[in-house]
């Protein structure tokens, strides 16, 4: 059967059924903005990029197998009060004059400089014992197969086959792409049609069993810099598990506490840092960043912004220095080419 091309539909439809409003589905463009996500054509926003997939559409209309053409883009009269900055381009990320605690992007991971050895994250399986109604969906990022019978879909065929991805979306200057593998597109339906990464079984219904659900939560942050460094901290009590991803153009940060409460960002960076020369340090009140910058440039802020304002390191100092007296650009300065 043919599968429906509508935004937020993507259903499987015989078109003998195909009628007025058999289709439910989003006629707007994705919106990911401050850490949010949802569609320009209706108001709803949530945090998770797994409950941004679950938003029910706010149109309905009739099945269609045509290539969905480009939305307009969400203009400054189309923004909600929640999402102050305009949205230039479909699916990308606008980052205010601030840094925002929540972000999407997530980098690929490197080996960092770290006191701890790495712990691998185990993933949920189902419980095999429990029986799932015909049509559920996988729950794995990536799969969408739906559930037939225990022989078709937890036997050892190839619709018992989850392939999928096991890590987190990536949405970062226009490009989309998941952290788990390489692959980066521009468009979102083409995003989601990134085949998975990694085979396993799926997960129709998770394992009740299981330790408790995690409460994801946010921690206060505070960061300064020097000539050669930006130290970022986290401010965090009760840590039993942290690990740091650093990336040339983000960082991520998963800081696990006790009672199942957990701290996960993926931070962008207002501009490159050297991942090799950057490390962490986990202190009792705190995680502590200590991020290489690859230039002397002077950051307005920590995550990228409108700032146009830059200043410079320098040894003897200039107009557009920290501490000078002379109007002198470092090499690496982007006024360089200003200078007379």
């Amino acid at each position: 059967m043919p599968k429906c091309t509508h935004k937020g539909c993507s259903k499987d439809f015989d078109e003998k059924d195909n009628k007025d409003n058999a289709c439910q589905f989003h006629s707007g463009a994705p919106v990911f903005h401050e850490g949010l996500k949802g569609w320009s054509c209706c108001e709803k926003r949530v945090i998770e990029f797994d409950e941004f997939l679950k938003i029910p559409g706010c149109t309905f209309g009739r099945h269609s197998t045509e290539k969905p053409a480009d939305a307009t883009k969400p203009t400054d009269s189309t923004t909600t009060k929640s999402e102050p900055s305009k949205v230039t381009k479909e699916g990308v990320e606008v980052y205010g004059q601030q840094p925002q605690s929540q972000s999407p992007v997530v980098p690929k991971a490197t080996t960092p400089a770290v006191e701890t050895e790495k712990k691998e994250e185990i993933e949920e399986e189902d419980d095999e014992s429990i029986t799932v109604a015909p049509g559920t969906a996988c729950k794995r990022k990536g799969c969408g197969k739906q559930y037939k019978d225990d022989a078709t879909s937890r036997g050892h065929g190839a619709e018992a086959k989850c392939v999928y991805h096991p890590g987190t979306p990536i949405f970062h200057e226009g490009s989309k792409g998941w952290s788990c593998c390489k692959r980066r597109v521009l468009e979102f339906d083409e995003f989601l049609k990134i085949q998975g990464c990694k085979e396993g079984k799926h997960l129709f219904v998770g394992n009740p069993n299981s330790a408790k659900q995690e409460e994801l939560i946010d921690c206060r942050t505070d960061w300064y810099q020097t000539q050669t460094h930006i130290i970022f901290s986290v401010f965090a009590k009760d840590k039993v598990d942290s690990q740091v991803s650093f990336d040339k153009e983000s960082i991520t940060i998963d800081i696990k506490m006790k009672n199942s409460r957990r701290y996960k960002k993926t931070i962008p960076l207002y501009t490159s840092i050297n991942p090799d020369e950057s490390k962490f340090t986990v202190l009792t009140t705190k995680l502590e960043l200590k991020l290489k910058k690859t230039s002397g440039i002077s950051w307005p802020s920590l995550e990228p912004s409108n700032a146009t304002s830059y200043s410079t390191f320098g040894v003897t100092g200039g107009g557009g220095s920290v501490g000078a007296k002379e109007m002198t650009y470092n090499s690496d300065s982007p006024f360089q080419a200003t200078k007379k």
